[in-house]
């Protein structure tokens, strides 16, 4: 089973929750997606088995072919490519590798060439499989690297797969194939707004999806009125606790130091398959 941690911003506890699901599970797989600031390995601590680069193909000019037609100029829509004193060049930061200029190119002046855009990165922690994302510094888009993320994954395994926050496309391909969706949401109005704004992304993609209400207190909590409101199910309520912080800021996984979590997580995890 394929679950996606989610949440509409970062610091809503999301990586917590995702690190201590996959503790909690007998044999789990963890896929940090949140490429461009990954923080999972922090508690996690994985033993490195395997590193290998993420490519992207980019155009590269032949200037010998060009003739300063400028189509590949007028169809990039994102200006990855100008035509500047009688040379064609190529902005790779902001290419998005679509390939529509070298398919376009009347003179066949523009071929594909590879570039790393970053990494990916296998470990192990005791019970779990660690997967990481990395993506380098000023690129434009996770998208590749989260694409080979999920390539990796077995449908035979548990899987927690820790998405980037908010809703744009890198959350969108983090889980267009997960099987459900935990949605990790704080106590506040501000909680509540971006709650809303991953519930209407699991909306959009028919996923199955329950909510965490994390940091939660005394008194009012507009995150748990919208899932009241909106009948969402709330899977589990994670009180705030200062041992909690205290150990999340050693890199301890709150699972494996405290029973009383492993029970709250492992009944998550329950509930959902």
């Amino acid at each position: 089973m394929r679950i996606a941690v989610l949440s509409g911003k970062g610091g809503t506890g999301k990586t917590f929750v995702s690190v201590n699901l996959a503790c909690a599970a007998y044999k789990a797989v963890y896929v940090d997606c949140d490429v461009e600031e990954p923080n999972g390995h922090l508690f996690l601590k994985p033993c490195i088995t395997k590193k290998e680069q993420v490519k992207v193909k980019v155009p590269e000019v032949d200037m010998s072919k060009c003739t300063g037609c400028r189509i590949c100029v007028d169809f990039c829509k994102y200006n990855a490519l100008a035509y500047i004193n009688n040379k064609l060049m190529v902005f790779n930061e902001i290419c998005h590798s679509c390939n529509g200029c070298i398919y376009l190119c009347p003179e066949k002046a523009l071929k594909a060439k590879e570039r790393a855009i970053g990494e990916i990165e296998e470990g192990i922690s005791e019970n779990v499989t660690v997967f990481t994302g990395r993506l380098n510094t000023g690129e434009v888009s996770g998208i590749p690297i989260i694409k080979g993320l999920i390539e990796k994954l077995s449908d035979e395994d548990t899987v927690i797969i820790d998405c980037p926050p908010g809703s744009a496309c890198v959350v969108m391909e983090s889980i267009r194939k997960a099987d459900y969706c935990i949605l990790v949401a704080e106590p506040t109005l501000f909680g509540a707004h971006n709650l809303s704004m991953v519930y209407d992304l699991v909306k959009l993609f028919d996923k199955p999806f329950g909510v965490v209400l994390n940091k939660c207190m005394d008194g009012e909590n507009p995150s748990e009125q919208f899932c009241i409101e909106n009948k969402i199910n709330i899977l589990s309520k994670i009180p705030y606790d200062e041992e909690i912080g205290r150990l999340n800021s050693e890199g301890t996984i709150v699972v494996r130091a405290d029973e009383r979590y492993h029970q709250i997580f492992s009944k998550i995890l329950e509930v959902i398959s």
